[in-house]
C-alpha cells in the first residue's frame, strides 16, 4: 500500500512513508490490548484508515501554522495520518475514552510526531482555539457544529473559512438538510469498493453570533 499512498500523494517524501509504515506497527501492537481499530479491519489498514484519513488532504492543503482539532479521534483517526502528512500544521487529538488516549499518546511518543498531542476530554471541555476540526463519524453534524462552534479563530486568511471536515457515509440528506455545507464523495479522489459509499462533508464554522 506504500505504493497506493506514493501514487495518490507523489508529494509524500520517504520520511513520511516509512513513519506511515511505523503507525501501522505501533497500532496494530496496541490493537491487541486495546480495541482502537475493528479487528476486521486491520488487514485494510492502509485503505481504510490511512487512505480514508488523507482524503482530507485532498480536499485541503493546511498552510503552515494551521491548528486542527480532531474530534472523537479513537485510535487517531484521521488525526495521526494527517499530522505526518502536514508536519508544519498542529494536531490536538481529542477524545473521551482514557484507554484509547493511552495508546494514541504512546504511539505519538513512539514516532516522536511532534506536532500532535492526545487530551483525554470531551470536545466541548477544550478551551483552545482552533482553526478547523476534522473528524470521522463521530455523531451528526449538527451535534458537532454545537460542540466546537466557540473553538473556532476568526479573521485569519485560510484557504477555507474555519470549519469542521468529517468523513462520512451513507445517505446525509435528513442530516444536512438544514445546513450549509459541501458533500464530496471519495470517488472523487480514489478507486475502489470501500470509497464508494463514503464521502467527505464541508461545513464552514458558524458566525461569532450563532
Amino acid at each position: 500500500m506504500r505504493e497506493e499512498i506514493r501514487r495518490c500523494f507523489p508529494e509524500v517524501d520517504e520520511e513520511r512513508l516509512l513513519k506511515f509504515e511505523e503507525l501501522h506497527k505501533a497500532l496494530a501492537e496496541w490493537n491487541d490490548k486495546v480495541n482502537l481499530i475493528s479487528r476486521k479491519d486491520i488487514d485494510y489498514f492502509w485503505e481504510r484508515h490511512v487512505l480514508h484519513s488523507l482524503s482530507i488532504a485532498k480536499f485541503i492543503d493546511f498552510p503552515n501554522g494551521t491548528k486542527v482539532m480532531d474530534l472523537g479521534t479513537g485510535g487517531g483517526f484521521p488525526g495521526l495520518p494527517l499530522a505526518i502528512f502536514f508536519p508544519n500544521t498542529e494536531f490536538v487529538l481529542v477524545d473521551s475514552i482514557t484507554k484509547k488516549i493511552a495508546a494514541v499518546s504512546d504511539v505519538i511518543r513512539q514516532l516522536d510526531v511532534k506536532n500532535a498531542q492526545a487530551l483525554n476530554m470531551r470536545a466541548e471541555q477544550y478551551t483552545g482555539k482552533v482553526d478547523y476540526v476534522v473528524t470521522r463519524a463521530v455523531a451528526p453534524m449538527p451535534s458537532l457544529i454545537h460542540w466546537t462552534k466557540k473553538h473556532f479563530t476568526q479573521g485569519k486568511k485560510l484557504p477555507r473559512k474555519q470549519g469542521i471536515i468529517a468523513l462520512k457515509g451513507g445517505d446525509l440528506r435528513e442530516e444536512l438538510a438544514r445546513l450549509k455545507s459541501n458533500e464530496i464523495p471519495l470517488t472523487k479522489y480514489f478507486e475502489g469498493e470501500f470509497f464508494e459509499t463514503k464521502k467527505l462533508v464541508y461545513c464552514p464554522a458558524p458566525s461569532r453570533k450563532a
